[in-house]
């Protein structure tokens, strides 16, 4: 099995925000798919399998597939990403779009504080500043729309357990990259997901079948091929740092959904905070050493 850590990723960064952007349209497909919210995780991750399975056939070397431990670690990075799908879904239907979206980021910096932990020492005064306008930013984004309740509390607990378990996807997923190529790897932590969301959808006795499969399907297009896809490709090349703070556009692109959408109203702390997470983007990108000992940690 070849060993991917010396390989090079040209426009990783790049690959990372576009990755991020599509991901930001999940939340608004998921209330679009007319099925249940653990049935459209299924559906996210099962339509996607013929894709990823058919793109990783046709483009760069011959597909290697893991062996042994390396596939006890995807099919640990599925049942994390399955959990995950599973709770934010819930927590979507039962909370506010901005609660979900704020608690759901909670992995952006749990992640960032893993790559910090990698590298065995304290954010240098650069990335400090990052990660504090990333933070200031997101909370301005969601400062409108999210709002704490008592009638929210059981959608907020769900969205705040899926970002911790995205958390633990993208730590797997960061492991498994040291060693398996982009699209292997998430075509089978897609396909263990898949075969553990099907039968907890039909346990709660969800709707499994969209009246229109549109939805579902951009879901799985735009969430799981695309999204995903650059995702996982980038993190194979990016600090946990960066990677981060960059899932942190997804509060921006989603506010931007709801002004298109449903005509919700960008106030200025709004664009303020779109603007904070740019610069904390800049930011982290500068050169800096303590970013490159994160990325030569042992693997």
């Amino acid at each position: 099995m070849p060993d991917t850590t010396n390989k090079t990723y040209p426009f990783a960064f790049a690959a990372l925000l576009i990755g991020s952007c599509s991901l930001a349209f999940g939340p608004w497909l998921v209330r679009l798919a007319g099925v249940g919210p653990v049935a459209a995780g299924f559906w996210r991750l099962a339509l996607a399998l013929p894709f990823l399975f058919l793109i990783a056939r046709v483009i760069g070397p011959p597909v290697h597939w893991p062996k042994g431990a390396l596939v006890i670690l995807t099919a640990f990075a599925g049942f994390f990403f399955a959990a995950d799908l599973a709770a934010w879904h819930t927590g979507i239907h039962m909370t506010k779009l901005g609660n979900a979206t704020l608690f759901g980021n909670i992995s952006s910096f749990a992640f960032a504080a893993w790559g910090l932990w990698l590298a065995r020492r304290l954010p240098s005064a650069l990335q400090s500043a990052a990660l504090l306008l990333a933070a200031v930013g997101a909370a301005l984004l969601m400062g409108g729309s999210a709002e704490l309740s008592a009638r929210h509390l059981r959608g907020d607990l769900f969205a705040l357990a899926a970002g911790l378990l995205y958390t633990g996807y993208l730590i797997a997923v960061e492991r498994g990259r040291g060693q398996l190529d982009a699209l292997p790897l998430l075509f089978l932590a897609s396909a263990f997901g898949a075969v553990m969301l099907l039968p907890l959808s039909l346990a709660l006795g969800e709707r499994l079948i969209p009246g229109d499969w549109t939805p579902v399907l951009l879901l799985a297009l735009g969430s799981q091929v695309l999204g995903q896809g650059l995702l996982v490709y980038a993190i194979g090349a990016l600090p946990p740092l960066v990677v981060g703070l960059a899932l942190l556009t997804q509060p921006a692109i989603s506010a931007l959904i709801g002004w298109v959408a449903y005509r919700e109203t960008l106030s200025p702390l709004d664009w303020l905070g779109a603007a904070a997470i740019a610069l904390a983007l800049v930011l982290v990108r500068l050169p800096d050493r303590g970013l490159r000992e994160a990325e030569e940690r042992p693997t």
